[in-house]
């Protein structure tokens, strides 16, 4: 079952009305999603919200502006999604808490996590934002790939096919999903994507990752269509404290195509002691 509007609650961050999703008690997880269209709490964390929450963690999973239900801003650049989520994570008053990124937002979570003392461990599944380019190969695929989503205009057929490019398992593209992705990815969330083609691109993090001291857990999906496995095994040479996994029969999203196994590698990870 999707999530939705009546999953969650909205806060004021700076002006903009922010859709959060918050349940649960024990270690907070902030869930970051990525810059697809129509991606957003809702349609990158349904699977897992309350996966978390059963495996006894506090779970906070947010709309980024421009995305979801969290309005959008006069600014559309990274940098701006980035001082928002800092803003959200200062006003919700945590105290420690982990973060869980699905592709784009791992630039979020990084930039959190190098300046924020209160996050502790790091999890990403594939993201071209902070990986190495790598190969002409892999650069070429990834032109294709970010070609492919600029390009996207709402309707439920270009959601269904853009959404079976993303999933390994074809049968996860049901009509719930590819209606609530629709949906989020329609009237001002579609303005913002557009906007956001003409926002200054992020600086790049090659020279600061090497300084991230947190445990970090990569995620890849070797079916992936956007990001290399060999740009993540790039990326994973370029991090202190790195742990990998790659799924099988997966994609861009772990979190929805390998549901089962994302949850035990990801909660012990989480759970494993401190050194």
């Amino acid at each position: 079952m999707m999530l939705g509007a009546d999953d969650g609650q909205f806060i004021d961050i700076d002006g903009l009305r922010t859709f959060y999703i918050r349940r649960g008690k024990g270690h907070p997880i902030v869930l970051i999603h990525g810059g697809a269209p129509g991606v957003c709490a809702s349609v990158s964390w349904s699977p897992n919200v309350d996966r978390f929450v059963e495996a006894g963690f506090e779970v906070i999973a947010y709309d980024q502006p421009g995305f979801g239900l969290t309005d959008n801003g006069d600014d559309f650049s990274m940098e701006f999604r980035c001082r928002h989520a800092q803003a959200f994570l200062t006003e919700i008053a945590l105290e420690r808490f982990h973060m869980i990124a699905n592709s784009q937002g791992a630039y979020i979570a990084v930039k959190v996590a190098l300046h924020d003392s209160r996050a502790r461990r790091f999890v990403t599944t594939a993201s071209g934002t902070i990986s190495p380019p790598g190969s002409a190969a892999s650069a070429e695929q990834a032109a294709a790939h970010g070609a492919q989503l600029r390009s996207y205009e709402p309707s439920l057929e270009n959601v269904r096919t853009m959404t079976m490019k993303t999933l390994c398992h074809k049968d996860l593209v049901d009509d719930a999903l590819v209606a609530t992705r629709y949906e989020m990815s329609a009237g001002k969330n579609y303005e913002a994507q557009q906007k956001r083609r003409n926002a200054p691109s992020p600086p790049p993090l090659s020279d600061l990752l090497p300084t991230l001291k947190n445990k970090t857990l990569l995620l890849w999906g070797r079916n992936d269509h956007g990001v290399s496995l060999e740009r993540g095994m790039l990326l994973f040479q370029q991090l202190p404290n790195v742990e990998m996994h790659v799924f099988s029969e997966c994609g861009h999203w772990c979190q929805w195509d390998q549901t089962e196994r994302f949850h035990n590698v990801v909660e012990d990870f989480l759970n494993a002691p401190d050194d």
